[in-house]
């Protein structure tokens, strides 16, 4: 009778002997099982992605390796997408076998990868398309899934990598973009490559150098030109207009971990001399000189987030942000930035070139802090936190720029712009027989632009918190920016020291500005408003409250009647289509009149005006130069639309 241990090692054996005889089998038939994963793979690209996909010669190496020759992807009724000449890899059967496949060595030779949209359609739709028989899980694990796909792009790039005369293309009707790679290699952890770049506007050599491993999941890159010339990001300034461009990226990783069911992803980013240039940012180039962005991203199962642990560095402004979306209970979005005190004129020092130009020579004394706290609950849009604070410390504008706030107190020339051109010199002074000082307009006329454009004008600082939330409410809804929060004192700015371009270069500087002459106290708030009565467009080429009385009802400001005022604070928004409020008898239209009710009701409300104001009111009717435009708009509502062009009249 056999003993306990006889009998363990003779299971040994019997296992061994299985095992042999696996790895055997395996070894003898690992052709015909490459032939059939790569037959499956076939099927699956013309059952799903309906494409075409051979593989002309694949045979297996020594122990591990794998070549496969003339690999051809071309979806059905479209350009080839993709073209190999030769792959050569190791690969351990075992992976193969399981799918979890994890490359050591990779070489290709001679090949291209090409995505093309032309008048046929595009080459890559097949891949885009959503699998419908796929159910979208209610409760999503964002860590384990972000982790899943990480590693096996990860695992899919080798330790020791060499590529020979490939090519990437991208090809946009008549826009195209080649990136082409002569020779690139991965060896000992170290990346060497230069790619040339060519598109129909431009041709560059960039370079590529840095550590990589991604076994332990860490790289340091640097992108850099060949020249001294900048990089060029290709594509975009033909595709959208935004022409950009840089001196070097550097980009690291040093951490991407689950720990405690938390996925870490930690490092850096930062870029030098990066250019912009756009007509909805600036009207000439922006540049950043110097920025860096040290990150960590957390994950959990139900929240995505930039740890506060994390800072972001422009020149010598430093922040510490941070971002978070959550789906524990409500989906909530959550904004939190917290600059640290600095000098006031290191801060206006390291505003990006172009994007602030009106700030360019501007000298200041103090310091100041700052934090925005952020909060939006999806279902719940009415509870939205916003909350902005800036902490001065003998803050003072010791030298303005080319905006010089202090003009407000004195007599100056303004000149509207449009379309980039300067309008007539309109006098901002007692020397303009048209200028009227604030106790020379009707009381109701304040009152109702008052109520219309900014209620709380005499008691905010340049900015109703409010307003922005209701904005921001309103815009989430929407999924478009449909509704601003624009202040007098935002409009006065925008009208006497900036133009009406729409550009983030000029909402930027507006709101700077605005905080500047609001929290300086650089202009009373009655004087803001007299400037702002007298030079606001109240019609076409009409500027001021003087020319628009007579413009309209042949009056003097002061003498102007509720209803009057009411039509008056109702165009405010779009003077030069105040013609569109009548009908072809000259009688405003029913939509008009609403909103003038509208504006009444609330003055009423808020104990501005009171019954006694209405008795003996009569009608509005336009009386001055103003009733020749209705009379064109008469003329050009009886001629056909097709034999007529709104270019020729001159509004």
């Amino acid at each position: 009778m056999r003993t306990k241990k006889q009998k363990f090692f003779l299971f040994l054996k019997i296992f061994g002997a299985i095992l042999l005889l696996a790895l055997a089998s395996l070894y003898f038939f690992r052709d015909a099982l490459l032939q059939k994963i790569i037959s499956r793979a076939e099927s699956k690209f013309e059952k799903e992605y309906n494409c075409s996909f051979l593989v002309k010669k694949a045979a297996f190496i020594g122990l591990s390796g794998v070549e496969l020759s003339e690999i051809v992807l071309v979806p059905k009724q479209a350009d080839t997408l993709l073209s190999v000449e030769k792959i050569k890899t190791d690969i351990n059967l075992l992976q193969l076998i399981t799918g979890n496949i994890q490359l050591q060595k990779l070489e290709i030779k001679n090949g291209f990868i090409q995505l093309i949209k032309n008048k046929n359609g595009r080459n890559f739709d097949a891949f885009l398309k959503r699998d419908k028989s796929e159910k979208v899980s209610e409760s999503r694990n964002y860590a384990k899934l972000t982790y899943r796909i990480l590693t096996k792009i990860l695992n899919l790039v080798p330790s020791e990598m060499e590529l020979e005369n490939l090519s990437f293309r991208i090809v946009d009707m008549h826009r195209y973009v080649t990136m082409h790679i002569d020779h690139l290699q991965l060896e000992n952890h170290q990346l060497q490559t230069a790619i040339n770049v060519k598109t129909s506007t431009f041709s560059q050599n960039w370079n590529i150098a840095g550590f990589a491993d991604p076994r332990d999941r860490k790289a340091d890159l640097k992108f850099s030109n060949s020249d001294t010339t900048k990089i060029q990001v290709p594509y975009i300034d033909e595709r959208f207009g935004l022409k950009s461009s840089f001196d070097s990226i550097h980009v690291n990783l040093n951490k991407l971990d689950m720990e405690s069911g938390e996925l870490h992803i930690d490092g850096f980013a930062s870029i030098s001399n990066f250019t912009v240039n756009h007509p909805k940012v600036a009207q000439k180039d922006v540049v950043i000189k110097n920025a860096r962005f040290d990150y960590r991203f957390l994950l959990g199962s139900d929240f995505v987030s930039l740890d506060s642990t994390s800072t972001a560095q422009l020149n010598n402004i430093k922040i510490k942000p941070f971002a978070e979306y959550s789906t524990e209970k409500d989906t909530i979005y959550k904004l939190k930035i917290d600059m640290e005190k600095m000098k006031a004129q290191d801060f206006i020092t390291s505003l990006p070139e172009g994007l602030f130009t009106h700030f360019e020579g501007m000298e200041a004394e103090g310091d100041f802090d700052y934090k925005l706290n952020f909060e939006y609950n999806k279902n719940k849009p009415n509870a939205l936190v916003f909350d902005s604070k800036i902490n001065k410390e003998n803050l003072k504008i010791t030298k303005y720029g080319q905006a010089n706030l202090s003009k407000l107190n004195e007599g100056f020339t303004y000149r509207a712009i449009e379309n980039g051109v300067p309008q007539r010199p309109i006098l901002v002074s007692s020397a303009n027989p048209n200028y009227t000082s604030l106790d020379q307009i009707a009381p109701y006329l304040e009152k109702a632009v008052l109520t219309s454009e900014d209620p709380s004008f005499f008691t905010h600082r340049g900015f109703i918190n409010e307003a922005f939330k209701q904005s921001i409410i309103k815009n989430i809804r929407t999924k478009k920016f449909s509704r601003g929060a624009s202040t007098i004192s935002m409009q006065l700015v925008k009208n006497v020291f900036l133009t009406r371009e729409k550009t983030l270069s000029r909402k930027l500087e507006e709101i700077l500005l605005v905080y500047i002459l609001e929290n300086n106290r650089i202009a009373s708030k009655s004087r803001m408003l007299e400037v702002y009565f007298n030079v606001i467009e109240w019609g076409p080429n009409v500027y001021g409250i003087g020319e628009a009385a007579h413009f309209y009802f042949n009056k003097r400001p002061i003498d102007l009647n509720l209803n009057e005022c009411l039509f008056l604070a109702s165009i405010v928004p779009k003077p030069k289509k105040f013609m569109w409020q009548f009908d072809n008898e000259g009688k405003q239209k029913r939509y008009a009149e609403q909103h003038q009710r509208f504006i009444k009701n609330l003055m009423f409300r808020r104990a501005l005006i009171f019954p006694e104001d209405t008795i003996g009111e009569f009608p509005m009717t336009i009386s001055g130069r103003a009733r020749s435009f209705l009379k064109l708009k008469v003329v050009r509502d009886s001629i056909p639309a097709d034999s007529l062009s709104m270019d020729e009249f001159d509004f």
